[in-house]
């Protein structure tokens, strides 16, 4: 609509997306401290209950594969504000579902439907794409960040406390909560993307493969690519074994882990909200996002190693700086496609984090089961006949039944990302200042 030419209505509307997208993750954030204790009291294990919710995550982020591409091409061609409302509504039902659920195979099937409404999650940054001028979007990825983090600050401090109520209880509030956001969008959303934007819907921008196409285009929004998927695939840690592992080695229930992922997600808010522009301004985007996975990769290697649970909690500090690296990484992403295709190139970054999101809680989920479990096997005695038994095979074997074993892992994947994230960054400033200096030297 025209009418978001218009200064006061564009704020609106950046009003309207930031809060439904608050109700939406609180939601999401409720279910968060239950959903895996859930998981063990159908199963009995903590160490079984860590493969299978790494299952029930990558069913979940399959689904936002296959369907994050469409989506984002559908909202390219009916406006963003109908894809937005379909997947309140939907993950409304689907937390009903949950709720209910009588075994695994429910839970199975809830978290199947919750990959495909959640994967509008693209139209919200693509809608922001809508709204914002190119030069303000990583500020306004920004708030974004903020918006989720803000729900993953009252989300999980919600579930915590529900949980205690039963497991079942924080299924019904963010079924609630989603039906909330469904009605605020529908009274009061307006529709960002201006028909003459709008592009025909094409099954070969639209499915997973095809929609990755678009990243090829330039050598820059190649390797930011694998950027993001190494940021993704490291991120899952966290969804696929954090709550099983803070039970495990701190001793912490539903309270106490919604209460530390409120924390992180007040963190995150401050980090992105407040400083995201505040960096890039200083350093701009690139270093920006180096700087943000560097810090990543130091605080989750200090979560593995943590003995205690404040140790764990001190080591949220360095990980917050991990806050920077998506805003700046989408903004970067975002100059190198045409305004036309802001959904698709959405929809093809969930797509990579989805991949990732289904590789990388099976491999967690796999290595906490086992470093907490059956020690991999024969490895650990295949280990010591190898190496003896010197200060080499101990420190081996003992990671291989460290049950921070899998953050340490995380922490490598991040620290790849920063390297690769430089390389990158430094290539695509020096081809940046030799195209400048070939334009400047056109008598053109």
């Amino acid at each position: 609509m025209n009418a978001l030419n218009d200064l006061k209505v564009r704020r609106a509307a950046l009003a309207f997306i930031l809060i439904t997208a608050v109700l939406d993750i609180v939601a999401m954030g409720i279910i968060i401290p239950v959903l895996p204790q859930l998981i063990v009291e159908f199963v009995g294990s903590n160490a079984d209950a860590g493969w299978i919710n790494g299952v029930f995550v990558a069913l979940w982020a399959g689904m936002q594969f296959i369907c994050s591409p469409i989506i984002g091409s559908l909202s390219d061609k009916f406006g963003r504000r109908p894809v937005i409302l379909i997947s309140c509504a939907g993950l409304a039902l689907d937390y009903v579902l949950m709720a209910l659920a009588p075994n695994l195979w429910w839970l199975a099937v809830g978290r199947i439907i919750a990959g495909i409404t959640s994967s509008s999650f693209t139209t919200v940054f693509a809608y922001m794409a809508d709204i914002t001028e190119p030069a303000k979007r990583a500020k306004a990825y920004g708030l974004i960040g903020a918006a989720f983090s803000g729900g993953f600050v009252l989300g999980p401090v919600l579930g915590g406390f529900l949980g205690e109520l039963g497991p079942r209880v924080p299924f019904w509030v963010a079924a609630v909560l989603s039906g909330v956001a469904f009605l605020y969008g529908l009274l009061v959303l307006p529709e960002s993307l201006t028909a003459d934007k709008r592009m025909p819907f094409s099954w070969r921008r639209a499915n997973p493969v095809g929609s990755l196409i678009l990243l090829k285009r330039h050598a820059e929004l190649a390797g930011l690519a694998v950027v993001n998927f190494l940021l993704y695939f490291a991120h899952h840690v966290f969804s696929a074994v954090f709550v099983l592992y803070a039970g495990l080695r701190y001793g912490w229930g539903p309270i106490q882990v919604g209460l530390l992922l409120a924390l992180v997600g007040l963190l995150d808010m401050i980090v992105q909200g407040g400083l995201t522009g505040v960096f890039t301004k200083r350093l701009g985007d690139r270093k920006t996002m180096v700087l943000g996975l560097i810090g990543g990769t130091i605080g989750v290697g200090l979560m593995g190693w943590a003995p205690t649970g404040w140790a764990f909690i001190a080591a949220m500090l360095p990980n917050a700086l991990w806050g920077l690296a998506m805003p700046t990484l989408q903004a970067l992403m975002t100059r190198r496609v045409g305004e036309d295709e802001q959904g698709q190139l959405q929809g093809a970054n969930t797509s990579v984090g989805a991949i990732a999101g289904v590789l990388s809680p099976l491999f967690f989920g796999w290595l906490y089961t086992h470093s907490t479990g059956g020690g991999f096997g024969g490895l650990a005695q295949r280990v010591e006949s190898w190496l003896g038994d010197g200060p080499p095979a101990r420190l081996i074997v003992g990671g291989l039944y460290d049950p921070g074993l899998s953050f340490y892992i995380a922490a490598l994947v991040l620290l790849a990302a920063a390297v690769i994230g430089w390389l990158v960054a430094r290539q695509a400033s020096r081809d940046e200042a030799t195209e400048s200096s070939s334009s400047g030297l056109d008598p053109a």
